[in-house]
């Protein structure tokens, strides 16, 4: 059980949740000095007591159960995956074993064959980038060039960010958001993994909005984003990258690809051959 941390979590989505969110609480009717809910107000609405909860935010409580982990999920509005974190954060959920960097399964290379055109690679829990199509090279870089340490997208963004890729306007800080998000999650599985404590500070120390989403516990996913790329051959491309979970393993699928009949889709279809590298 990570106390401090569980505090943190229950403090920041208390903080986050306005009274005007919650069926039948009586708003307007009392000044408030504090942002989002009172304490008191989810002990109610989790049916604990005032010191109990007050106490689970002062890091001072012991493990909850999962009973009352459930209760404070529905009073804070948690999604899926941000009860999955306060489970694991309060112990409650096993601490996964550390993972051998198995082989990418042959099914999983077979998809990255069959996408063609489509740049597409495969990241693990660390955001390694473990297999990736002959597309993908085309467009980002040659990844068996690099250093196996820099194979990471988070490595990669610290150091191709300013030359190969940008977010549109108003959105430049998704990626920063997501990646916090799947670390996050990453580290509630593994909490003593010290490679995943050295990503945190190597991207923190250069994004302030990596930072900003660390601390506030962003565990939920972003499954598309837009990026423009500044590629040296094919100019200025417009894409989405999308990731996707293959089932019954811990990989995920990122493809980039572009609005149909788009300049974009034009240049990435005359991207290199198709063919799969790890």
């Amino acid at each position: 059980m990570s106390r401090a941390e569980l505090a943190d979590f229950l403090r920041r989505r208390r903080e986050a949740l306005r009274p005007d969110q919650v069926s039948g609480h009586p708003t307007g009717r009392s000044a408030r000095r504090t942002p989002g809910l009172r304490r008191e107000e989810v002990a109610a609405l989790a049916a604990v007591s005032n010191s109990y909860y007050e106490r689970l935010e002062q890091a001072r409580a012991p493990r909850p159960s999962p009973q009352v982990l459930a209760a404070l999920g529905t009073a804070l509005r948690l999604t899926t995956a941000e009860r999955e974190y306060l489970s694991r954060l309060a112990g409650q959920a096993a601490p996964s074993a550390e993972a051998d960097r198995t082989p990418v399964p042959e099914d999983a290379r077979r998809v990255l064959d069959r996408l063609g055109p489509i740049p597409a690679y495969l990241v693990d829990e660390w955001e390694d980038i473990v297999a990736w199509n002959s597309a993908a090279v085309a467009l980002i870089t040659d990844f068996a060039q690099l250093p196996v340490e820099e194979r990471n997208t988070v490595r990669l963004s610290i150091r191709l960010g300013s030359t190969l890729c940008s977010a549109p306007a108003g959105v430049e800080a998704a990626f920063a958001r997501q990646t916090a998000a799947d670390l996050r999650a990453t580290s509630a599985r593994h909490p003593a993994d010290r490679v995943v404590g050295e990503l945190v500070n190597e991207y923190a120390a250069h994004s302030p909005e990596f930072a900003a989403a660390w601390r506030s516990h962003d565990v939920q996913p972003r499954p598309t984003l837009r990026k423009h790329l500044h590629h040296p051959e094919l100019g200025e491309l417009e894409l989405d990258c999308q990731t996707l979970l293959l089932p019954g393993t811990d990989l995920r699928l990122v493809i980039y690809t572009a609005d149909p009949g788009s300049p974009s889709a034009t240049a990435l279809a005359r991207l290199g051959t198709p063919g799969t590298a790890s």
